[in-house]
């Protein structure tokens, strides 16, 4: 989950440097490493004392100051500058100790099977009638708190949200298609309910001069999410799931059928498709993709805000999560308990973020309570034409296992989509063997010779 910010909070992606966003004044801190600024945004926005916009400004936790050092994830930039940053954590200077980090499912586990993060189970915070308190996991999402546990079980974070997945489609691209009336999510769904049919769909949508998706690998996270086994089996030998062998052909067939393009996912040719006279149908994505990558279809006289729906798609699938993860070394388990709560636990702060900032958090009843005001409103989601979204991501939410995950998915699943366009855009020299020898390469340097590939 890159999460490239195109709503303004993609200020962390110009440069690969650590971003420390903290004034220079007090000597202690409250330390937050991060790969963007979305969760920033919402920190300063509903939790710090200030409660701002403003991620220029200092802002404070219970009077403490708030410090967030922001490295981008790309190649594994981010993982790289967090283990430095751990590895010291113990003997590190006040400003520089980290307390709390954020890591993404396709790495958590390298990070909570590790001694470089701690038990948050009976970590306490005091709230606002100056009570102590434990962090409450009962209305988490299951899955989420397994993925922050390590192998025996000790929980180590949370996650602040729930990344059920779907399809985002353009409705009048529907209409172009299927006829006016036929761009509701029930017509849509039973048209692309499956592989065969989303294949064959796709084929019509070239007739009609359109793209079905626009990137190679847009619908990468539905077949990755769906492996039946590890990118890395228990001897270290990297394999490749059926599901991984399916998305290399069909990607390879949309690029030659011209039913897709060559872009990256993150590329600008691929979000501009996103505008007003775009001809992509579909995009691949949870909640977060469409509220923070969409930009061009929210922003500017050439938007196509309300011209969306969302369905399940021809698979289940969860893409991403950000998971708070408490650092050893650490010396402000008060905060980080509270900044926990806060994102799980705290109503207040859930619902702000489920109603202002159209995030499917990781509370199963504030979620519950959003779709149910929504139904009883008849309304919902504006940028998807009203529909109720939380309500479908209700019950992708029951569907997801964390399962078949290794410390080396970033990695593998960056490294094969990006060697693989290298084939599909006919670089010079790149035959498919060629493609996949120089991924297996790339897992090797980036495994420290550790993985065998």
């Amino acid at each position: 989950m890159k999460k490239k910010v195109l709503l303004g909070l993609g200020a962390a992606a110009l440069g690969l440097a650590a971003v420390s966003l903290t004034s220079c004044g007090a000597s202690d801190v409250f330390h937050i490493y991060a790969w963007n600024t979305e969760f920033q945004g919402f920190f300063y926005k509903y939790v710090s004392d200030e409660k701002t916009t403003d991620l220029a400004k200092t802002v404070h936790l219970d009077g403490k100051e708030v410090k967030f050092t922001i490295v981008p994830s790309d190649n594994g930039a981010y993982q790289e500058a967090l283990d430095k940053a751990l590895e010291k954590n113990a003997s590190a200077g006040s400003r520089d100790k980290v307390d709390l980090f954020l890591a993404e499912a396709d790495y958590i586990l390298k990070y909570t099977n590790s001694e470089y993060t701690k038990d948050v189970s009976n970590l306490k915070y005091t709230d606002a009638n100056n009570n102590s308190k434990k962090v409450d996991f009962s209305n988490c999402y299951q899955y989420t708190v397994e993925a922050s546990s390590d192998s025996k079980g000790v929980v180590k974070g949370a996650s602040f949200q729930c990344c059920p997945a779907g399809v985002i489609y353009r409705r009048s691209i529907a209409k172009a298609l299927w006829g006016e009336g036929n761009d509701t999510p029930e017509y849509v769904q039973q048209k692309i309910n499956s592989w065969d049919k989303f294949n064959a769909v796709a084929a019509d949508m070239k007739a009609k001069g359109y793209y079905m998706t626009a990137s190679f690998a847009e619908t990468y996270r539905a077949f990755s999410n769906n492996v039946s086994k590890p990118w890395v089996d228990s001897n270290n030998n990297l394999q490749f799931d059926d599901q991984i062998l399916a998305w290399m052909d069909q990607a390879e067939t949309f690029v030659n059928n011209e039913y897709t393009l060559t872009s990256g996912i993150w590329d600008t040719e691929t979000t501009n498709e996103m505008k007003v006279d775009g001809k992509a149908f579909c995009y691949f994505g949870p909640a977060w993709y469409y509220n923070f990558c969409m930009g061009p279809a929210q922003e500017g006289e050439d938007n196509s805000f309300g011209d969306w729906g969302l369905v399940e798609g021809p698979a289940s699938y969860f893409w991403g999560g950000t998971w708070m993860l408490a650092a050893t070394g650490g010396d402000d388990d008060n905060l980080v308990a509270k900044t926990i709560n806060a994102f799980t636990t705290d109503t207040q702060v859930t619902r702000a973020l489920a109603f202002q900032e159209n995030q499917f958090v990781n509370n199963t009843k504030v979620n519950q309570a959003v779709s149910n005001f929504y139904d009883y409103l008849d309304e919902g989601n504006a940028f998807l034409g009203g529909q109720n979204d939380t309500k479908l991501y209700l019950t992708g939410a029951q569907n997801i296992v964390f399962q078949n995950q290794t410390i080396y998915d970033q990695y593998c699943n960056e490294g094969l989509q990006n060697k693989f366009q290298e084939y599909l855009k006919k670089a010079d020299g790149v035959t498919k063997e060629v493609a996949l020898n120089n991924f297996k390469q790339y897992i090797k340097e980036k495994s420290n010779g550790k993985v065998n590939a």
